[in-house]
């Protein structure tokens, strides 16, 4: 495992320069770095990295959504509040919708088959879509109008709606639907779980921090166990059958820190900056490591078909939610980009049908279809996504005039 995790260190940096010396983002060199080297094509990562895929790529997007919430104000998304709700999801449940009204035309499934595979492709990548967010606030690109911080906060929702919606079909298809009702009631109360959560979390952590004063690099190591904690929390209230949203209580941990404390805030986000140098590599690669190229291949131009009509429903989706909004078509050809990206669900959750079917003793065809096109969304959306969010986002995003805050220079100062 060792090896491995040193061949994708130093392969992975190589592969992130290559690829921005081309101008083209650099997690797409660390994605065909783990594509090429996985278990589907030359198969030289160790079997003992692969085994701690799960665990690593979940640490990963820990930390990256542990930046997003320190890089939430409260005053921007006062702001753009009402749009995040609402691109969290309209635009989603029209991809979801669409697939499994058109699956059946392109592919060997029924509605209801296509509905699954709806959802989970309907769900955004914070893996590719947060990183992204954070270097246009990091630069005060779209700063003004809040755009980045907006799909930010919108993205994460995306997320719980898509695949909540996914395990009620599910239900219904394997025939454990007794309590659909209260899985989609459990939709907001996971969300408010999650934040209210996220918020007692940090709350109790400045305290802590006020208490003993440790230093910036030990808070950060604090937040980041204590955000592992909550991802295992989830897990447990799941064998319960009570919604959380783990990964929302990690972003309002970090939210609270910064409203309440904002030098701490920089401080930690600037330590999380650094480990995320090395998280990234292990989440690209290991997302990359698990894309079946054979498998995607088979679904061919159908699965392209379905595919592509979701992206145009989840497009029309991001315009009706921002109707009100004053951003410009520039602004929102830009967020309709930015939704486009799809990796970390479905790499995670485009084999639960199949396990599903063969543990129901049904049909297994429908379950390696849905896998097949969920993986082929990943290769076909995630360089489409990441290289029309950089080229839109450095054409379109308004840099602001204002610098950092005075905390804020002096906690990054003070950490290098």
């Amino acid at each position: 495992m060792a090896v491995s995790i040193a061949e994708m260190i130093l392969l992975g940096l190589l592969a992130d320069w290559v690829f921005r010396k081309m101008r083209m983002p650099g997690l797409l060199g660390m994605l065909l770095l783990g594509v090429v080297f996985g278990p589907y094509v030359l198969n030289l990562l160790e079997l003992g990295f692969l085994e701690a895929s799960s665990d690593l790529r979940m640490i990963a997007l820990i930390i990256i959504l542990l930046r997003a919430g320190f890089e939430l104000s409260r005053d921007v998304l006062n702001r753009v509040g009402v749009q995040a709700l609402l691109l969290s999801f309209i635009p989603g449940i029209l991809e979801g919708g669409t697939i499994a009204l058109v699956g059946p035309y392109f592919l060997p499934l029924t509605h209801l088959e296509s509905a699954m595979l709806g959802f989970i492709i309907a769900a955004v990548s914070p893996a590719v879509v947060v990183p992204m967010m954070i270097s246009f606030i990091e630069r005060k690109m779209g700063a003004k109008k809040g755009i980045p911080t907006m799909i930010l906060a919108a993205a994460s929702l995306d997320d719980v709606v898509a695949i909540v919606l996914f395990s009620v079909f599910l239900g219904f298809y394997t025939g454990s639907a007794e309590h659909i009702l209260l899985k989609v009631a459990g939709i907001p109360f996971s969300i408010v779980a999650g934040i209210g959560v996220g918020l007692l979390s940090g709350l109790l952590l400045l305290k802590l921090f006020e208490q003993f004063n440790p230093r910036a690099t030990k808070r950060t190591m604090i937040v980041i166990g204590v955000s592992i904690l909550l991802v295992r929390f989830q897990q447990l209230l799941e064998g319960y059958g009570i919604p959380f949203a783990a990964l929302l209580a990690v972003m309002g941990t970090g939210f609270i820190i910064l409203e309440k404390r904002e030098q701490m805030a920089h401080e930690i986000s600037s330590k999380l900056g650094k480990l995320w140098v090395f998280a990234s590599i292990m989440l690209f690669t290991l997302v990359g490591a698990q894309v079946d190229i054979t498998l995607a291949w088979h679904t061919g131009l159908a699965g392209l078909g379905v595919i592509a009509c979701g992206l145009a429903a989840r497009s029309v989706g991001v315009l009706l939610a921002l109707i009100k909004s004053p951003l410009t078509m520039k602004e929102r050809l830009f967020s309709v980009v930015a939704y486009w990206p799809k990796a970390t669900v479905q790499a995670a959750m485009g084999a639960v049908p199949l396990a599903a079917m063969q543990a129901a003793g049904m049909d297994l065809g429908p379950g390696n279809v849905i896998l097949a096109v969920a993986v082929l969304s990943i290769i076909f959306t995630a360089p489409l996504g990441a290289v029309a969010i950089k080229m839109v986002g450095e054409r379109v995003l308004v840099k602001a005039d204002s610098g950092c805050s005075l905390a804020a220079a002096a906690a990054i100062s003070s950490s290098k």
